[in-house]
């Protein structure tokens, strides 16, 4: 049976200990849907402090992240954060979606402004009857039902930000507007994310702030990301996992290796935990996971 919010995901991680979440993105078709329920058994018993479901561009995937995270609410232990953009949506439908997702028992939404469908270096035109920030968002979701929200934060800047000061100064607008904690974009620099975290506290804001993890599995497929959403990989990363090129599994070891070495590095700086963006897989989590001595 479906309960209450009962404690925040924020008051959770703000309250010690290391908080650990994976992040899902709904299946397309049956095959995608058994390899996600794989993963999410798998990954169930090291106890995250939440899940995350992606939303496709311009609510592509809205029944579909409707239909997962409801599930994941009914017939597991962990909690779900269901992801919701305001691309292609007016305040109605946004407004009719948290509907569906309190419905379906979930409390926790990630407040997104969403990408243009010409990808996150596009212009941004916001939707007839819409809302134009992240910020209309998190203050839409807070005023609708019990919800606790989550937002995105970037150690880089946002490939659209005019600074990495003036992407602070967006992420602390996101804090004041009521959202309890941020989970970043992927990053491979320690320093990228403990600097963003230090605009952040100058600016008088202690909103937790969870890194986003990516293990490297393909050299090739995450630099075309990476250019795309302006998260950089540093030259001795690319040489470590270019050494072995050729041999697919000597690169995922080596890719392992750095994501794990990243990860000590976070959270003996500080970190209030790690959010694993998993492609819908537990192998690459889970060793990771042993190498930082995490017991189910």
């Amino acid at each position: 049976m479906v309960t209450g919010p009962g404690r925040s995901l924020g008051e959770m991680i703000r309250a010690g200990g290391k908080s650990f979440s994976f992040e899902f993105f709904p299946p397309k078709d049956d095959a995608g849907e058994e390899q996600l329920w794989e993963a999410i058994r798998a990954l169930e018993p090291y106890r995250p402090t939440f899940v995350s479901v992606t939303y496709g561009a311009g609510g592509s995937t809205r029944d579909s992240t409707v239909r997962v995270t409801g599930r994941i609410a009914r017939e597991t232990s962990m909690i779900p954060m269901a992801h919701l953009t305001c691309v292609g949506h007016t305040r109605a439908e946004l407004e009719s979606i948290l509907d569906a997702y309190h419905e379906a028992g979930v409390h926790h939404v990630m407040a997104l402004r969403g990408d243009p469908a010409e990808g996150p270096r596009a212009a941004w035109t916001s939707t007839e009857g819409g809302l134009t920030y992240a910020t209309e968002l998190v203050e839409l979701a807070r005023s609708r039902g019990d919800f606790r929200v989550g937002v995105a934060a970037f150690p880089e800047g946002h490939p659209t930000a005019e600074s990495l000061d003036h992407d602070a100064d967006v992420l602390v607008a996101k804090a004041r507007a009521g959202a309890e904690f941020a989970v970043t974009q992927m990053f491979f620099r320690a320093a990228d994310y403990f600097g963003l975290v230090a605009r952040v506290r100058d600016r008088g804001v202690d909103i937790p702030i969870l890194p986003g993890i990516m293990p490297i599995l393909n050299l090739a497929a995450i630099r075309r990301q990476g250019e795309l959403i302006g998260a950089d990989v540093p030259d001795e990363v690319v040489r470590r996992i270019a050494a072995h090129d050729g041999d697919a599994a000597a690169v995922r070891t080596e890719g392992i290796a750095v994501a794990a070495e990243l990860c000590e590095e976070l959270l003996a700086g500080g970190a209030p935990g790690l959010h694993f963006y998993t492609l819908n897989r537990s192998r690459a989590t889970l060793e990771i996971f042993d190498r930082l001595n995490v017991s189910a």
